[in-house]
């Protein structure tokens, strides 16, 4: 890899999380969460990152605001949501 396939791959990393960059420390983190694991229900997300539902909660509508995670029903319960990043 050159300097500037380098250079390229960084800003290409820099201009994916310039969404999430000027969002609370919560939103980060589940976004940085959501980037480790393809799918997360909300319950595993607050098991995860060791936050409060209610702080977790928060943070993904602050995502969805920024189109930063995509929501989709549960097929096997279908009163949970499943979150992906999308960037």
């Amino acid at each position: 890899m050159s300097a500037t396939d380098a250079v390229a791959a960084e800003e290409d990393v820099t201009d994916r999380w310039s969404a999430v960059r000027d969002l609370p420390p919560s939103a980060k983190l589940v976004a940085k969460v959501l980037d480790y694991n393809d799918t997360l229900t909300q319950s595993e997300l607050a098991e995860e990152t060791l936050l409060p539902p209610r702080t977790v909660r928060y943070a993904l509508s602050r995502l969805e605001e920024e189109d930063v995670v995509d929501s989709r029903f549960s097929f096997a319960d279908a009163r949970k949501r499943l979150y992906t990043l999308s960037v």
